[in-house]
């Protein structure tokens, strides 16, 4: 092998211990056109009929889909029930407000993908997970695009493994950057990708400091509009039953859309971590030109989502096709 050939080689070696996400090189889109060729009209059906069961599909498979790749990447490990001696992540304190019909969603469209003869035991759950987030999204309303597939199951999932990896309700621009960079994305892969909280909902006790007890010069965070403040502690009184929810867009809360843009702009972001990308300079720019352009926002979305989706990708001896999607083989 020639000098310049082993440089090569060392290069692209130290490139994939610095970004472990290059690991995507072999996702592709039409992995399973020879393996299970209909794969992604099975679990598109099997997600409809789950979301013609309950909407809450929608929120609770997206917000699965994060938590998953944010740790340890994109490979199912948030799908793990503890067992043993194993405390696994999804029962870490982050990931206990998970909706069950997110899991549900995989594992059923993993049953009916697993009912076709050819296609048993040949498709990931990893991959399952990545194309039902991008059949929630085109349901509620938002972009459909190809999904980039080709992941094997993690090995692993230990609690232990989640703390410091997932975004905040009460951080600042500079602790949400940085947070996301870690996984290689950007600071506009980030406002697209929080832009997801057009859908869902979150419980009483993530955003109540902003409500009653912001700071000692005021009570309720000045970022907040008023109106939105006062609409808040309505929904969430003092003291207020801990599983009571609220949507994230108090606009438009079960359509994929860019009033999450506009709620910023009137200062009805729920969570710090939203209403700081309007507030923050560096940020601001981004949010209008959303705000003003779904095409734009839904095209930044799915670049961004693409992005995540290759994050700590498992291949060869690193990862396997789990039987079960909750259990390792």
């Amino acid at each position: 092998m020639g000098r310049v050939n082993v440089i090569q080689v060392l290069a692209l070696f130290s490139l994939l211990i610095i970004f472990p996400s290059l690991a995507f090189a072999q996702l592709k889109q039409n992995y399973y056109a020879n393996i299970c060729p209909n794969v992604e009209t099975i679990v598109r059906n099997a997600v409809t009929a789950k979301v013609r069961q309950t909407f809450v599909t929608i929120p609770g498979t997206l917000r699965l889909f994060f938590h998953d790749c944010f740790v340890q990447g994109c490979d199912a490990s948030v799908m793990i029930a503890s067992s043993g001696s194993n405390t696994a992540e999804k029962d870490h304190q982050d990931n206990l407000s998970l909706a069950g019909d997110g899991f549900d969603t995989v594992i059923k469209a993993k049953a009916a993908v697993d009912a076709v003869p050819s296609c048993r035991n040949k498709v990931s759950c990893a991959d399952i997970l990545s194309m039902a987030t991008r059949d929630v999204i085109m349901m509620a309303g938002g972009p459909s695009y190809a999904v980039e597939l080709g992941r094997l199951d993690g090995l692993s999932s230990t609690a232990s493994s989640v703390g410091g990896k997932l975004p905040k309700p009460n951080m600042n621009l500079d602790q949400l950057n940085a947070m996301f960079a870690a996984n290689g994305l950007t600071q506009a892969d980030m406002i697209a990708l929080s832009g997801a909280h057009t859908l869902g909902f979150s419980h009483c006790n993530q955003f109540t400091n902003r409500i009653y007890n912001f700071s000692k010069q005021s009570p309720v965070d000045p970022t907040l509009s008023p109106s939105y403040a006062a609409q808040l502690q309505q929904q969430c009184p003092k003291n207020v039953d801990p599983r009571i929810a609220v949507n994230m867009d108090p606009n438009t809360p079960r359509t994929f859309d860019n009033v999450y843009f506009k709620n910023l702009q009137q200062g009805k972001g729920l969570f710090t971590s939203d209403q700081v990308l309007f507030t923050d300079s560096r940020s601001k720019q981004t949010v209008n030109s959303w705000a003003s352009s779904p095409q734009a926002f839904s095209n930044a979305f799915v670049a961004a989502m693409t992005k995540l989706g290759r994050v700590g990708v498992k291949k060869g001896q690193n990862g396997n096709i789990r039987r079960d999607c909750s259990a390792f083989n």
